[in-house]
């Protein structure tokens, strides 16, 4: 029911996938009627592998948080989310309020040992032809070292498992190379993620700028999610920008267009690689489920994207061999390294893990 077009979008693009993927059954979780007048606009109504799973209330875009948690028990997120939590699914793709859905997430299916707050991931395009990930792309704007550190970890251990790569190479984003650059949260992460690498247990390639993202340095890009979300949308916003400014170009005058026929081939190379729509779904990383989350803008082709992406995490098996890198990869606190901070505000006892 989510994202800024609702049914109109995610049953379309359901409907779209289960007709050419045999293999994938859908639950389509909200308002019953509403995704049965869905349904029958595409013929679908009787479709052996949709079944709909009713909920009575959504999540709205600019709901806060204590709304989507404490009072909407029966919102199509929840309850998306309670059928992964018990076995009915093996994965939820959702484009609704990112927030909500990650506060919810943490919530019904609880974060994997080790991991103080999940990260959104996502891949996008470079010059080598192969995937950049990046995270965090906007669940946690405001983080620290240990934080930071986590992702990589996460981030590793997904590339890993989907990949096949034993030890993906991890660059820190900042503004530059130099280990002096940047701010206290990313030298000290940096720290961390050196001492791991000395270890042999992660291969930290060291700081990363802006355009080794699409240059494809690492596997791997590692930032804050406040950093991470501006990263993401000003690529995609040039994405469309470049094509935008190409097709107006080709259409100037008959001369532009006989060059467009001629390079059509080229052209449609350029727009695959570049079409934002093609990365679209990030995995919300570190919790107890396979949840994946669409931009709210998605249209029914962008929609199908998040939806591959969740059907082949399930189908390869990824939440466990991620649980299992992690558990490998995951700093287990000694008795000596546990440090206990006092909340000023409340006095509430804080175990930090320190590396």
């Amino acid at each position: 029911m989510g994202g800024d077009h609702g049914p109109a979008v995610t049953v379309a693009a359901a409907v779209a996938f289960a007709n050419r993927e045999p293999d994938v059954e859908f639950l389509l979780v909200g308002i019953e009627s509403i995704i049965q007048s869905e349904l029958k606009k595409h013929h679908a109504g009787n479709h052996p592998r949709l079944k709909i799973v009713n909920a009575t209330e959504v999540v709205e875009m600019d709901d806060p948080l204590e709304v989507a948690l404490r009072r909407k028990k029966d919102s199509s997120m929840r309850v998306a989310l309670n059928q992964v939590k018990d076995g009915s699914a093996q994965a939820c793709v959702s484009a609704g309020n990112t927030g909500a859905l990650m506060a919810v997430s943490r919530y019904v299916l609880k974060t994997m040992q080790g991991v103080d707050r999940p990260a959104i991931c996502s891949i996008l395009p470079n010059q080598k032809n192969l995937p950049t990930y990046m995270l965090d792309l906007g669940a946690n704007v405001d983080c620290e070292p240990l934080h930071l550190h986590q992702f990589a970890i996460m981030g590793s251990a997904l590339v890993s498992a989907l990949e096949g790569k034993d030890k993906p190479s991890i660059g820190l984003l900042n503004v530059g190379e130099e280990d002096i650059k940047g701010n206290d949260v990313v030298k000290k992460t940096a720290q961390l993620l050196r001492a791991d690498h000395e270890r042999g247990l992660l291969n930290f390639y060291g700081n990363v700028e802006g355009n080794d993202i699409f240059e494809g340095t690492t596997d791997i890009v590692v930032c804050d999610g406040f950093v991470g979300n501006v990263t993401l949308k000003a690529a995609e916003g040039m994405g469309r920008f470049v094509k935008i400014t190409l097709t107006s170009a080709f259409k100037s005058n008959p001369l532009n267009i006989l060059g467009a026929i001629l390079a059509r081939g080229a052209l449609k190379s350029i727009s695959r690689t570049m079409n934002p729509s093609n990365y679209n779904g990030g995995s919300l990383l570190g919790l107890r489920g396979l949840v994946f989350k669409s931009h709210g803008s998605a249209d029914k082709y962008s929609y199908e994207w998040a939806i591959q992406r969740a059907f082949d995490a399930a189908k390869n098996d990824v939440l466990s061999r991620i649980a299992t890198s992690m558990a490998k990869l995951m700093p287990i606190a000694d008795a000596d390294a546990v440090a206990e901070i006092v909340a000023p505000d409340n006095n509430e006892l804080l175990v930090q893990k320190t590396a």
